[in-house]
């Protein structure tokens, strides 16, 4: 059982719009080597440990993974809290305004390596 303070491991407080670090973190969020990814890869295979103790390690991973779910989700929506749909469509994050509005759900987005340069 977990016990859930309704606070950040580490607050976050971003007080400008920036897509384009909206869109590399949305990866992190959801990719599938993101957060979310890495706290059920954790909490699965927990069920797999020979002992209590290694289970209770993977079981505490996966729930530190959770909790940087929760700040990479914060600093998304703070990221694109004013975005226009046309200002995220030309972000980059238009297919994910499509599919969930201003919602933040786990996907990956494509980021080319020329584009994280610029």
């Amino acid at each position: 059982m977990w016990v859930y303070q309704k606070t950040l491991q580490h607050p976050v407080n971003i007080k400008n719009m920036d897509l384009k670090m909206a869109k590399y973190l949305i990866t992190q969020f959801g990719g599938p080597n993101g957060e979310l990814a890495a706290s059920l890869r954790y909490l699965s295979q927990r069920y797999t440990m020979p002992t209590g103790k290694t289970r209770a390690l993977l079981t505490d991973i996966g729930t530190e993974e959770l909790a940087h779910v929760e700040m990479i989700a914060s600093m998304v929506y703070q990221l694109t809290a004013d975005a226009t749909p046309e200002q995220l469509k030309a972000a980059g994050l238009g297919t994910n305004y499509a599919q969930n509005g201003f919602g933040i759900y786990p996907s990956e987005v494509k980021i080319t390596y020329t584009q994280f340069l610029i």
